[in-house]
């Protein structure tokens, strides 16, 4: 039964860095630690269970929702290429196009949605699935959940390691990644 599932490993690791991009924790460790700091404690394994179920439902029941509202994956992979756009534009210029009110209490809801499966991890999911296999996508978003546990279980930690700099750093290189997957998404979706 199992025969059919033949996992990619390029696709793998291209999903996995797409989300990683996407999702961008590391970039999120400042926030993370305010969060944290607020509450006292943060439930990260709840945080990540809850933020890979979101994602896998919506891989699986994204489509049927659109077709409710009248829309094809291809105009969604559009659409959420432009999301990707904005969010690269963020991180490589580091401005704030999309304002996110802070919460009064850490729980699920700002940990596992919208900081990891926010509105632009749930429109990559759905529009990766226009270009790679489903179950290289279920395994980019697992390990995409291992390592923001890894994150919030050691927000302290990283902070020291990468310093403010090496955040910095990081979160404009993928930003530039990012950037080039909102054009190949856009292109290949249109036809361009």
């Amino acid at each position: 039964m199992m025969s059919y599932l033949k996992f990619n490993l390029n696709e793998i690791l291209s999903v996995t860095m797409i989300l990683f991009g996407i999702i961008d924790i590391l970039g999120a460790i400042p926030v993370i630690i305010a969060l944290r700091n607020k509450a006292g404690h943060i439930q990260s394994g709840k945080a990540s269970i809850a933020s890979l179920v979101l994602m896998v439902l919506f891989l699986f029941i994204g489509e049927q929702l659109l077709d409710v509202i009248g829309l094809d994956v291809s105009s969604f992979a559009i659409a959420g290429s432009f999301v990707i756009f904005f969010i690269a534009m963020e991180m490589i210029l580091g401005v704030n196009l999309f304002k996110e009110e802070m919460p009064e209490s850490v729980s699920i809801v700002p940990l596992a949605f919208p900081l990891i499966a926010g509105s632009g991890t749930l429109t990559t999911v759905l529009s990766l699935k226009s270009q790679y296999a489903t179950q290289d996508i279920i395994a980019g978003i697992i390990l995409n959940v291992i390592f923001v546990y890894f994150v919030l279980k050691n927000t302290f930690r990283l902070e020291k390691l990468f310093g403010k700099a090496g955040l910095n750093v990081l979160r404009k290189a993928f930003g530039v990644i990012l950037l080039a997957i909102a054009i190949k998404l856009f292109r290949s979706n249109t036809g361009l």
